[in-house]
C-alpha cells in the first residue's frame, strides 16, 4: 500500500502564529502529514522564508505541495494575460521548489467559446514552455493541472490525463469535489470514483496513483458548477466512498482538505481512512 498523506490547504486554523513554519509544526502536533501552501492570490513568500520552511518541514516530516494563483488563463485571447499566467505558475513553482514542495497545482484555463481541441493545444503549448524553463533551471517540482469545478473551465479528467501523458514532468491533480460540482451532483459514488482511478491507472500506470495529488472538501454547486466549499458533514460529498476507492486502488500521495473546517475535516478524513483501512481496529 502506497503511503497516503492527509493534510490541509494552508495553515491550520488552530495555529497561533500565522506563518507556514508554525502551521507545519501544528500539523505535526495534530498527527497530519502534509500541507498545501496557498499562493492563490499571489506569491508573497520570499526565498529566505522558503528556505526556512523547507528546514522546518524536513524536521517535522511534513510533506508540502503548492497551489499557484487563481488568476491563470493559458487560453486567454490576450497575449499579455497568457504571459502573466505563465509567470504566476513559474513564480509559485520556483518558491515551492525552494521550500521543498513536491508538486504545484493550478487551474489552467477557461474555454470561452473556443474549440475544445484548440484550447487543449494552447494549454499544452504553455505548459511545455513552463516545463522547459523549470527543467533548464534544475527545478524538478511536478506541474499539476487540476480538475476544475465549473463547465466553463478547462480541466476534465481526460484533458488533465492527456496533458500528463504528452508532457514529461506534468501529472494530474484530481479534485474530487470539483468532479462532483462540475457534473451538478454526479461523481459521488464508489463506482464513479473507482472508475476515475482505474482510468488514471490505464492511461498513466499505477505509479500515477502511488503519487497522486488530490483535493477534497464539502462543496455547494448548481447548474454552473462550483459555488463554494463547505464542511464535509454539511454537504452531500460522499467522502467515505472516495476513501474506500483510494484504499482499493492503492493510492498514495497527498490528499489536501480544502474545507472551511481545515484541520477538523482533515482529521475526520484521516480517522475515517484509518478505520476503513483497518476495520478490525
Amino acid at each position: 500500500m502506497s503511503k497516503l498523506l492527509i493534510g490541509t490547504a494552508g495553515i491550520p486554523i488552530s495555529t497561533e502564529a500565522r506563518s507556514s513554519q508554525a502551521g507545519i509544526k501544528r500539523l505535526r502536533e495534530l498527527g497530519l502529514g502534509c500541507m498545501e501552501m496557498e499562493f492563490v492570490r499571489s506569491v508573497q513568500m520570499k526565498e529566505p522564508t522558503a528556505k526556512k520552511v523547507k528546514e522546518v518541514a524536513l524536521d517535522e516530516e511534513i510533506s508540502l505541495t503548492v497551489h499557484a494563483p487563481y488568476y491563470v488563463n493559458l487560453n486567454s485571447h490576450e497575449d499579455e494575460k497568457v504571459l502573466a499566467s505563465k509567470e504566476r505558475i513559474l513564480k509559485a513553482a520556483r518558491i515551492g521548489f525552494i521550500a521543498g514542495a513536491s508538486s504545484v497545482t493550478f487551474h489552467a484555463a477557461f474555454y470561452h467559446t473556443d474549440d475544445r481541441d484548440e484550447v487543449y493545444q494552447n494549454v499544452k503549448r504553455s505548459l511545455m514552455d513552463i516545463r522547459q524553463i523549470l527543467d533548464d533551471e534544475g527545478n524538478t517540482i511536478q506541474l499539476r493541472p487540476e480538475t476544475t469545478g465549473a463547465p466553463s473551465q478547462f480541466g476534465t479528467v481526460p484533458e488533465i490525463v492527456r496533458l500528463s501523458r504528452e508532457i514529461p514532468g506534468v501529472f494530474p491533480c484530481v479534485d474530487f469535489s470539483h468532479l462532483h460540482a462540475r457534473s451538478n451532483g454526479e461523481y459521488n459514488t464508489y463506482e464513479e470514483f473507482n472508475n476515475v482511478l482505474e482510468y488514471l491507472r490505464a492511461e498513466l500506470g499505477q505509479v500515477a496513483l502511488e503519487q497522486l495529488h488530490m483535493h477534497i472538501s464539502g462543496i455547494d454547486y448548481g447548474a454552473k458548477g462550483e459555488k463554494k466549499h463547505l464542511a464535509l458533514e454539511e454537504s452531500d460529498m460522499a467522502y467515505q466512498e472516495v476513501l474506500k476507492a483510494l484504499i482499493d486502488n492503492g493510492v498514495g500521495g497527498w490528499l489536501i482538505c480544502e474545507s472551511p473546517e481545515l484541520e477538523n475535516d482533515a482529521l475526520l478524513l484521516m480517522e475515517t481512512y484509518l478505520r476503513l483501512l483497518n476495520p478490525q481496529r
